[in-house]
């Protein structure tokens, strides 16, 4: 007798149309904008009242969408279990210690694969905004991670975690996130935070947990991007390579270590 697996929304295959449906919904508007901006000289495409509409509506219907079709409560697809508020503070020494890590590997990918100079500028006005710094931060600290985090390890990962053994549901959902910003030079920083994001969300079960840690990395890549001169001229700046990077491996492990005991009393009680 054959026994057929029920299969949860949303299956990896669901999950890549429910990516690939929310960049259309953005395009298919942006391109004939970008169109007309070219062709006429307006700037139809960074009008702030359009921003507002498009990525309001588009987050609202892809968010409807996937919740209907899981058929789940909400707080089974975007669970806030309780978590020890300490693995925070090891979740901001892992991405600080990653970033110096993930900065070499980025150097080397810039030297054989050089990013052209339009698509720097174009990846630097994410960091630009029509209200200064504070707009800045509004988008790229606090509306990027909560309504990324609902998205990936929300609707997908409540699938993957369902369908698949857990180190494929991490690594699928960290490998659809770094597809997702559509950047190849910035495919290993948003890789390895995706693994770091679906794997809180493994041992947590809370939602906000992981939009508190994608909070914590968009702010430290504003801040370095903002503060580089200063950053540049710290003491950690200025030591040995080998050195820099031996300390941030260790710190990385310890990082790891200690959230994983901080999270093994909740798991056992879920247990």
């Amino acid at each position: 007798m054959n026994i057929v697996k029920t299969k949860y929304y949303p299956t990896f295959l669901q999950a890549v149309h429910l990516v690939v449906l929310y960049i259309f919904i953005q395009t298919v508007v942006d391109f004939p904008l970008a169109v007309i901006d070219y062709y006429y000289g307006t700037d139809y495409l960074y009008f702030p009242v359009k921003k507002v509409i498009l990525g309001v509506g588009s987050i609202l219907f892809i968010l409807y969408y996937g919740f209907r079709r899981s058929k789940k409560k909400i707080l089974e697809v975007f669970p806030i279990k309780f978590f020890n508020p300490l693995i925070i503070i090891f979740v901001t020494t892992f991405i600080i210690a990653a970033h110096v890590l993930i900065s070499e590997v980025n150097l080397y990918v810039e030297k054989y694969i050089p990013p052209p100079s339009w698509f720097m500028q174009l990846f630097n006005n994410i960091f630009e905004s029509d209200y200064g710094w504070f707009g800045a931060f509004m988008k790229v600290v606090i509306i990027a991670p909560i309504v990324e985090e609902l998205i990936f390890r929300g609707l997908i990962m409540n699938g993957f975690m369902r369908n698949y053994p857990k180190f494929i549901a991490i690594f699928l959902s960290a490998l659809l996130f770094a597809l997702f910003h559509l950047n190849p030079w910035q495919f290993p920083a948003t890789f390895f935070l995706g693994l770091l994001l679906g794997w809180l969300m493994v041992r947590t079960h809370n939602i906000f947990i992981c939009i508190i840690a994608h909070a914590i990395n968009n702010l430290i890549v504003l801040l370095t991007i903002i503060y580089w001169e200063e950053i540049s001229q710290h003491a950690f700046a200025l030591m040995e390579k080998e050195k820099q990077l031996t300390t941030s491996g260790l710190l990385i492990a310890f990082s790891v270590i200690v959230i994983y005991l901080l999270s093994i009393k909740r798991l056992k009680k879920q247990a």
